[in-house]
């Protein structure tokens, strides 16, 4: 019966080592593939920023103006 009550404990044990070893080796590929990026230069991240700045900016008076159009045509349907 000892050999039983033992052999859960093992198991939990081996489950829990086999959890952080695998842990270990998910965080091992994490870092690898985190050295193979080729990131972008500060200029490169400057250009990229200005051009999502515009286009949100564009987009935003866009759908300003929608919006007041849209609202103006319900006002005077409903009115």
């Amino acid at each position: 019966m000892t050999k039983k009550q033992d052999q859960p404990t093992e198991l939990k044990s081996d489950n829990a080592l086999n959890l952080v070893m695998r842990f270990a080796r998910y965080a091992e590929d994490a870092k690898a593939e985190l050295r193979k990026i080729t990131w972008p230069t500060l200029p490169e991240t400057r250009k990229a920023t200005l051009a999502v700045l515009g286009f949100v900016a564009v987009m935003a008076v866009i759908l300003g103006l929608a919006d007041l159009g849209l609202s103006a045509l319900i006002k005077s349907i409903l009115s």
